[in-house]
């Protein structure tokens, strides 16, 4: 197929201002071009010759003011059953195009056009003209982790609308309701023709595996700032993900690849939740929460209501350092799946943790230095309130606030801070020794 048809020209289109735009992309043409108002026709001297003439004019040539368009023509009996689709992106499977080309009507024919870009080209020809009229828009379905899908959406709906403007195609994404704990996935429609929904699911997955791959390192980040966190072990993430274990350096042959938490280590947090959220958290009949604890391998209570018009309730998660951290994930999840919190917003809870009144100091630092180096660190908002009286324990409350990771890293780093206040206390003991008895 060496003719080319050229559309999109103003009525004063002439051939001389064509030759001139081959002339200037070095594209020859082995005849006059015959023009009508408002097209023309060419021939090249070969199909390759076609194709290039296509590829580096089609919509990147102005005349008078119009991009001009440069495609193959099609005998006319055949115009309306066949189509070329071009600019298909390499990684898009073959058998992904032959399911949104099938759904149509019958294929006769789907034949790739060799080129020398990276994109590919093909020809496919329908049993009938009906069935090619209906792929000028068709539905291309993703399915993407809500983990992405804002981030996909971008700041007031501006990455989405982007995407749709470059491709000129119409995309929605499915609600938050449909989301289940066992389903955290959203479907991404994107409606246009064969040519347009290729470029869309380009971009739309090239903005997926940049989130993915930044939170992969995020992760990692969090394994080195959290001592001794496995986040394999855990289980918020299904195997399939993909996910490398974090690392921070060759394990020996002495010790496991991984530091591991001791089993009694327990801790007790307070997370305050919005109240209107408890009966998510809960369940029906009290399942969910159940199922929760199991998974965590923490107790989980909620106490009651301070006041009859409380907007947060609090609830007492008691644990290992990873039961914490599930129980804790699980908990900000639930709140952002059954949407108590705008779309467009982070989950950032408070949670509190005792310490003991002699330690305040240190997790506070000289002049609020240890403070606002934790504040920096995890970004999360740390405050130990002045002035507070010790409960009957000797213990005050360190404030967290913050979105999930950023209150696990201030967690784990106090913990970290009250462990080193609690070795330093026990080797000035034994320095000191047992009092000696007198002398008579």
């Amino acid at each position: 197929m060496n003719k080319l048809y050229i559309g999109n020209l103003s009525e004063n289109a002439a051939p001389s201002d064509l030759e001139s735009i081959f002339k200037d992309a070095k594209i020859p043409v082995s005849g006059p071009f015959l023009v009508k108002t408002g097209y023309a026709f060419v021939d090249c001297p070969d199909e390759s010759w076609a194709l290039k003439a296509i590829e580096a004019l089609s919509g990147k040539m102005e005349l008078h003011g119009k991009p001009i368009e440069v495609e193959h023509s099609v005998p006319k009996r055949q115009r309306i059953r066949k189509l070329q689709i071009r600019n298909i992106p390499p990684h898009l499977q073959w058998e992904v195009l032959d399911g949104l080309l099938v759904q149509y009507g019958v294929v006769e024919s789907c034949e790739q056009v060799n080129t020398d870009s990276e994109t590919a080209v093909v020809n496919v020809t329908y049993s009938s003209k009906d069935q090619a009229r209906h792929t000028e828009e068709i539905p291309l379905k993703i399915l993407a982790h809500n983990n992405f899908v804002g981030r996909l959406i971008g700041k007031e709906g501006r990455n989405l609308k982007k995407i749709e403007q470059d491709t000129d195609t119409k995309i929605t994404i499915s609600p938050l309701q449909e989301l289940t704990l066992y389903n955290p996935e959203r479907t991404i429609t994107v409606k246009g023709n064969v040519e347009t929904c290729a470029k869309a699911e380009e971009e739309i997955m090239k903005k997926i595996r940049e989130s993915y791959e930044n939170d992969i390192a995020s992760m990692n980040l969090q394994a080195h700032l959290i001592p001794g966190l496995n986040l394999n072990a855990l289980g918020l993430f299904p195997p399939t993900s993909g996910m490398p274990p974090p690392t921070s350096g060759p394990p020996s042959a002495m010790t496991p690849p991984y530091p591991q938490f001791e089993q009694s280590e327990t801790e007790t947090v307070h997370l305050f939740i919005p109240a209107l959220s408890v009966g998510a958290i809960i369940g029906k009949q009290g399942q969910h929460i159940k199922q929760l604890s199991r998974f965590a391998g923490a107790s989980i209570k909620i106490a009651p209501a301070e006041a009859p018009d409380a907007k947060v309730r609090m609830v007492i998660i008691t644990g290992p350092p990873e039961a914490q951290f599930k129980a804790q994930g699980r908990i900000y999840g639930k709140i952002k799946e059954e949407n108590f919190v705008s779309p467009k917003e982070e989950v950032k809870l408070e949670a509190h943790i005792r310490v003991p009144s002699f330690a305040a100091g240190r997790v506070i630092g000289k002049g609020g230095k240890t403070v606002n180096e934790l504040q920096n660190l995890s970004s999360a908002e740390v405050v130990v309130p002045r002035d507070q009286t010790p409960d009957e324990n000797d213990q005050v409350v360190v404030k967290i606030t913050g979105h999930f990771y950023a209150c696990q890293v201030a967690q784990r780093k106090i913990q970290e801070i009250l462990t080193q206040v609690k070795q330093h206390q026990q080797q000035k003991a034994l320095q000191s020794g047992p009092p000696q008895s007198r002398r008579k």
